[in-house]
């Protein structure tokens, strides 16, 4: 984020004239940061925020998906995984330690290791969200197909699918250039990663998150229209407490990644972030707005989830609470048990029929 440069910068009259002899016309030209040590502290408060808030997050994640046997919360707690990820690679290795430490003063190869290493947690912490935007997607407008595709140890499947690839996408990324440091004009090779980088990051997920988001609300505006007004207080405040949280998380993430996305890109065609300063200032800032978006899901999970605000009461109260969940009620056995394929409850039923005795009413003879 320029936090060495603005760490090495400091006025010294004795050594200026010296240091003007020394280094290279570029090296003079270098913008500098004006955010100074802000950044330094930004990014430590947030650290000191976001991982215990996620680990918090993650726990209470876990116990529900342990008590619910819910796919959403095991999309929720890969979400989670990803930002702690990010959270550790990218400030605590790229931005506090390799920067503000030493100084970017380290092995060039491990320069790239640890970036390969960004761009493959900052892809995983992104990508997450996407099967838990298609699994509400087909929970509402597709449910009877979701009551028989979606089930844990195929959500389980498909987030270690989608964290493989995104890891695998940060390989490529060992390449990427220093655009604090590169003075020289972004190369096609830089052109491209960049191109590809806000693809993976942006464009793609928001496209993504836009068709299917539109695609649930005019659902639930038809379902609206056709429901009964008493059938309107059950499961569909459930359904619609879900997908605000998913609206949410999607809305939060496409604000705070937009202005990364768009200096990138005039980073590339117009000015460099090595020579102009406001280009350096919009650069940190963008930073510092895309990092917060690893810290704001538990409070988004707080206001819209009850389930998950219990849980998280629990643990802070140090209680351990039910393991398994409550029984259900003979009248709601019906909709739980839909879950399973419509040839295995058509064998039930036809097996309890068969298996049970007539009831006394129906053998007792009248009188």
């Amino acid at each position: 984020v320029g936090l060495a440069v603005a760490m090495i910068d400091w006025p010294n009259v004795t050594a200026s004239s010296y240091e003007e002899l020394v280094l290279k016309p570029e090296e003079l030209q270098r913008s500098k940061c004006v955010l100074g040590f802000i950044p330094v502290i930004y990014y430590s408060v947030l650290l000191c925020v976001g991982v215990p808030v996620n680990i918090l997050t993650a726990v209470a994640l876990c116990r529900l998906a342990c008590r619910t046997k819910k796919p959403l919360y095991y999309y929720l707690l890969a979400v989670t995984g990803s930002d702690i990820l990010s959270q550790l690679f990218i400030i605590f290795v790229g931005f506090l330690l390799e920067t503000a430490v030493f100084h970017r003063d380290v092995p060039t190869v491990l320069l790239h290791v640890v970036s390969a290493a960004e761009f493959a947690a900052n892809h995983a912490s992104i990508w997450s969200t996407i099967p838990l935007t298609v699994d509400r997607y087909v929970a509402l407008c597709h449910p009877l197909v979701h009551r028989q595709i979606s089930y844990p140890a195929r959500a389980r499947k498909i987030i270690a699918a989608v964290l493989v690839l995104s890891l695998t996408s940060g390989i490529p990324f060992f390449w990427w250039s220093d655009v604090w440091r590169d003075s020289h004009l972004p190369t096609v090779l830089d052109a491209v990663l960049i191109w590809t980088h806000v693809t993976i990051i942006y464009f793609l997920p928001c496209s993504i998150f836009l068709v299917l988001n539109s695609l649930i609300i005019r659902k639930l505006r038809i379902r609206q229209r056709e429901q009964p007004c008493q059938e309107e207080r059950g499961p569909p405040r459930r359904l619609g407490k879900t997908t605000a949280m998913l609206l949410a998380l999607t809305s939060v993430f496409s604000v705070l990644w937009a202005p990364r996305t768009v200096v990138v890109i005039y980073h590339l065609y117009v000015s460099s972030v090595h020579q102009d300063w406001r280009v350096h200032l919009a650069y940190d800032l963008s930073n510092m707005l895309a990092m917060l978006n690893t810290a704001v899901n538990f409070f988004l999970y707080c206001f819209v989830s009850r389930p998950f605000r219990s849980v998280v009461r629990d643990i802070m109260l140090l209680r351990g609470g039910p393991l398994h969940p409550r029984r259900p009620l003979p009248q709601q056995q019906a909709p739980n048990n839909a879950s399973n394929s419509s040839l295995y409850s058509g064998n039930n039923k036809r097996s309890r029929r068969d298996s049970t005795p007539l009831s006394p009413r129906r053998n007792r003879k009248p009188s």
